[in-house]
């Protein structure tokens, strides 16, 4: 049945010493694995694969083979999965945990105790010191419950994040240790009254002590997950700062605040449509005094702290979102499979296979881009992957949103009952496509990112064609007739040094066809726009959704072709997924060329080449 009775919140004794003997033996079995393999990589040394898809170039080294964890990675993850999944199995009541709207304190002692609340905390600080693989991995699991899922992100993926990316060690050394075990729980405080997604607006302030040996901290901040249970605060405040030049401004600096230090109160929890379990409130600084030791970064440099914070974590909606879809698919499926009407189950309807269709392919999909952006974000060369991360946050929350709706559509009434749980998942899907950056602005900014970039390139190549460069200039013009007659786009995706699978060999040159062709269409668009682009925002909406399905069409091609070279168990199932999705991005860039006229027509290549001479 679609019922899951929950012993409720009680949490057994053997399972907790199972869980404590769990983490020891986990952390004896790593010490074995090579030095440096579990290394936490905090800076970006160069721009990743989402970037040059603005320029129409395919990095297919980047992103072909699709990523694969270790053998002693893959051992590890299967020893943490098991006892995560018994616990969020057998002892977390989501019901009750929704009704009562807070998570048990025994449930919290629980998360604790199997290491969740460190997950990518270094080993050296205490924590399980996972990759954003294993970490994403682990994502899919407790996303079984929102509230959970929500309030041990709302700690490590932005609470604590802070610390980990711009903290000083002997910060790392004091705060990380006990955040790790849970014995202190951190929460991101960014969000006022007066500024939500312009987070440059925010007016709380720190003023520095007569002295000069601290901060004196005073306002307020709004919608904080885990505002009234957390013990350490990072805080973004404004502050005055000295310019080169002798003139005071204020500028965002980031702390780190303990309660302990006093002046700080919070609201009563906030009464939610979904997440109700999850801690969210309103958090008050009065005179609080903070240390200058505890400036995260540097002082001034707290707007780019908070970004970096933000830009790093979003990759894992991905995983949670399909780990949440897939339960959510093997309830409606044993549904469909049992409940009859017109004397045939639901299943054998074409309109409900289509339904479960959807959220299958969603699934699949989103599961390929975050585990390609996890391991692109693995790697040793430390790629900026923020676009990227942004990308599978956009698509993963909206995917979510509408297989959740499709789900209760299967469900009928029985799915608008409280005494099921489908409508908690609708409810506590909703906040998805609104925190961690709205889809409206990671739009804007996924355009405008990979925009700014191309223009910047494509700068530097006017300059040199302006320094008498003849050899740039014929090779631009060139390019732009080929264009407009039609030309063999060749990226090195398929053919003799192709990296896709032969059976795929259609989808990938659709692929490379879209890929190409969008770079001309940005380059068409920051032509005819130039730096007023940034006011488009329709335009740039149009580019962020290409930009996301070509990066969603190579993830499920990338996954697709690894799987069928290694024979995995299903792969012809894996074959269909890149030609349904490759169809949409299609037609979407066909469709942007055609209306705005971005694609130069025959008679207008010399008039389009020469004006790039006047355009930056």
């Amino acid at each position: 049945g679609v019922r899951q009775p929950k012993r409720a919140g009680r949490v057994k004794r053997d399972l907790v010493t199972d869980m404590r003997r769990f983490s020891v033996i986990l952390r004896v079995a790593r010490a074995a694995l090579p030095g440096g393999a579990r290394a936490f990589r905090t800076a970006c040394a160069r721009p990743a694969f989402a970037k040059e898809l603005c320029l129409g170039n395919f990095q297919k080294e980047e992103v072909f083979p699709y990523p694969q964890i270790s053998n002693e990675e893959l051992k590890e993850i299967n020893q943490l999965v098991g006892p995560v999944e018994k616990f969020f199995s057998e002892e977390v009541d989501s019901k009750k945990i929704d009704q009562d709207a807070k998570i048990p304190q025994e449930t919290l002692n629980g998360l604790k105790n199997l290491g969740l609340f460190g997950m990518q905390i270094p080993e050296e600080y205490g924590g399980l010191g996972l990759s954003n693989t294993m970490y994403a991995r682990l994502g899919e699991i407790t996303s079984q419950d929102g509230a959970i899922a929500v309030t041990l992100a709302a700690h490590q993926a932005i609470g604590l994040k802070g610390i980990l990316i711009a903290g000083t060690e002997e910060q790392k050394k004091k705060y990380l240790p006990k955040l790790a075990s849970g014995e202190h729980i951190a929460a991101f405080c960014l969000t006022e009254p007066g500024s939500g997604s312009d987070a440059a607006s925010i007016q709380t302030r720190a003023t520095l002590s007569e002295d000069g040996k601290s901060f004196i901290l005073n306002g307020s901040k709004i919608w904080i997950s885990n505002g009234g249970i957390a013990d350490i605060f990072t805080v973004f405040a404004r502050t005055e700062v000295v310019d080169k030049d002798g003139a005071t401004k204020d500028k965002i600096t980031a702390f780190i605040v303990e309660r302990a230090f006093g002046g700080i109160t919070n609201g009563k929890p906030e009464d939610k449509l979904g997440i109700r379990g999850s801690n969210t409130c309103e958090v008050f600084f009065e005179n609080t005094k903070v240390p200058i030791e505890n400036v995260v970064g540097e002082i001034g440099g707290g707007f780019k702290v908070a970004m970096n914070i933000l830009n790093s974590g979003r990759f894992s909606m991905g995983s949670a979102s399909a780990g949440m879809l897939k339960k959510l698919i093997e309830m409606t499926s044993e549904y469909a499979c049992t409940r009859k009407q017109f004397n045939k189950k639901l299943s054998e309807f074409g309109l409900i296979q289509e339904k479960i269709a959807l959220m299958a392919r969603k699934a699949y999909v989103m599961e390929s881009m975050a585990y390609l952006t996890a391991g692109l974000m693995d790697k040793p060369e430390i790629p900026d992957c923020s676009v990227e991360a942004a990308m599978v946050k956009v698509f993963s929350s909206e995917s979510a949103w509408v297989c959740v709706s499709e789900a209760l559509q299967i469900l009928g009434g029985l799915g608008y009952m409280k005494d099921y749980p489908y409508e908690r998942y609708l409810r506590d899907c909703r906040i998805l496509l609104i925190f961690e950056g709205t889809n409206e602005v990671l739009r804007m900014y996924i355009a405008l990112t990979g925009m700014q970039y191309a223009g910047k390139i494509l700068t530097e190549k006017i300059k040199e064609i302006k320094k008498g460069d003849v050899k740039m200039a014929l090779g631009l013009f060139m390019k732009r007739t080929r264009d407009s007659f039609g030309r063999k786009v060749d990226l090195g995706i398929v053919g003799k040094d192709g990296v896709v699978h032969p059976s795929l060999e259609e989808s990938g040159k659709k692929l490379e066809q879209n890929v190409y062709y969008f770079g001309v269409t940005v380059e068409g668009l920051l032509r005819r726009f130039g730096k007023t682009i940034v006011d488009e925002q329709l335009v740039l909406k149009r580019v962020a959704d290409i930009l996301i399905n070509l990066y969603a069409m190579t993830a499920v091609i990338s996954r697709a072709s690894r799987s069928i070279s290694i024979g995995l168990r299903n792969h012809d199932h894996e074959v269909s997924a890149p030609t349904v999705s490759l169809t949409v991005t299609n037609v979407a860039i066909k469709l942007f060329s055609m209306n705005d006229h971005v694609l130069s027509r025959h008679g207008e290549i010399w008039n389009s080449f020469c004006g790039y001479w006047n355009i930056f």
